[in-house]
């Protein structure tokens, strides 16, 4: 199937309903990647204790690390510094982030080491429009051919490769190769591809167009709801000021409280050391240890504080 009909049919489903359409066959036409990417016919699932070891807080954001199942059908294949999950439907496979232009192949390669083939990923979300996160979101797109979903404010970000004039940290980073086939998206309204249901949540205050993801994992009749939050710093460059924009400041607490009034058995983070995952894995689980609630209020705890010293001249 050409890739523009393949986009034209997601764009249908979104307009008409909640579900994204996964076709059976898809012609691939994809860029060669950087180094052959062998798919392991037997893989060894690595547990999340493993990962704990290989990478500590901190860490570079392409550090190479292992991938390992986070729960059911989602697993992380980001570097030790940066989250990258790939979540595997029963007919379709969706990649959230993809790290850096480099950190993009070591996350591909972890696809096909965990026993998938990386040039079938059909979908491609995000947590929010910075390099670090979304900088190989172009070479993702050039490998599978997958369009990727964004919120309306994001959405321009990714198709120019340039900062919001909006985004607290405009100005800061070098311009991101721009994406293509790009559709915005309503957040609040699940979408549904391979047969799992995405619920994106409009979270902006690190960026404008930021989004965190709600969706279920299951292992048999045992299912876990899996939220991926955004980062949610008030981190911005040394001419901005959170109190001189009072509607973003506004749209920022209404998005945390969003996120920390949220089911969320397993909460994962795009810098997992935000939500000290790399400490919660040593237990052999990301399940328990801090909460959305919590998250949260770390959160708001951190902009309460921003506000404070910059009423404070500081």
């Amino acid at each position: 199937m050409e890739q523009a009909l393949y986009v034209e049919l997601i764009a249908l489903a979104l307009s008409g309903g909640h579900a994204v359409a996964a076709p059976a066959e898809r012609q691939q036409q994809a860029a060669e990647p950087q180094q052959a990417l062998a798919i392991v016919a037997e893989p060894r699932i690595v547990k999340p204790e493993d990962w704990s070891r290989a990478c500590k807080d901190g860490d570079d954001w392409d550090k190479p690390g292992p991938p390992f199942k986070v729960y059911g059908n989602t697993y992380y294949v980001g570097t030790c510094g940066i989250t990258i999950l790939f979540v595997a439907g029963e007919n379709g496979t969706v990649l959230i982030d993809t790290g850096t232009e480099k950190g993009i192949w070591l996350a591909l390669e972890n696809v096909a080491r965990i026993g998938h083939d990386p040039t079938r990923i059909g979908l491609l979300l995000y947590s929010h429009e910075h390099f670090d996160h979304v900088g190989g979101m172009a070479a993702a797109q050039n490998y599978t051919l997958a369009p990727m979903l964004a919120s309306p404010e994001a959405a321009e970000v990714l198709r120019t490769g340039k900062d919001n004039p909006r985004d607290p940290q405009a100005g800061m980073h070098e311009p991101m190769r721009p994406a293509t086939n790009i559709i915005a998206i309503e957040p609040g309204r699940p979408v549904t591809f391979g047969g799992i249901a995405f619920t994106p949540i409009s979270t902006p205050g690190h960026t404008p167009g930021a989004l965190s993801w709600q969706w279920e994992a299951c292992e048999r009749d045992v299912c876990k709801t899996i939220v991926y939050a955004d980062s949610l710093s008030p981190i911005s460059s040394d001419t901005y000021r959170f109190s001189d924009n009072p509607e973003y400041v506004a749209a920022y607490r209404a998005g945390l409280a969003k996120l920390g009034a949220l089911e969320c058995d397993i909460l994962l983070t795009p810098h997992p050391s935000a939500s000290e995952m790399i400490t919660r894995a040593r237990n052999g689980t990301l399940e328990g240890g801090m909460t959305c609630a919590q998250y949260a209020d770390s959160k708001i705890k951190a902009l309460d504080e921003r506000l404070a010293k910059e009423a404070a001249g500081k």
